[in-house]
């Protein structure tokens, strides 16, 4: 359906323009309860977002401290803390800097 818009007034095309606004939003709205009732048979929102299904790990403890700042400690996993990977290269090994 091809119209010539140009031949027709402002308030024509205004009218034309709230009509297709308002069918616009009832479409939109039809698909978003239609999207939300989709989401309710997978699971909860809650569950997608993933923070509240996610399984609960222990804490870890940590395995290694550094001897000059004591403070300084790394649970073995993850990438090497900088102080790590200094005293490996100094030529201290893994196990002195166990806990």
């Amino acid at each position: 359906m091809k119209m010539d818009l140009n031949s027709r007034s402002i308030e024509e095309l205004w009218a034309a323009h709230e009509e297709i606004a308002s069918i616009l939003s009832a479409k939109m709205q039809a698909e978003r309860v239609k999207f939300e009732k989709r989401l309710i048979r997978l699971g909860s929102k809650d569950d997608l977002a993933g923070a509240p299904g996610r399984r609960p790990y222990p804490k870890v403890h940590p395995k290694f401290r550094n001897p000059e700042p004591a403070h300084q400690t790394w649970s073995g996993r993850g990438k090497q803390p900088l102080w790590i990977s200094k005293l490996l290269a100094q030529g201290t090994t893994l196990d002195d800097l166990r806990i």
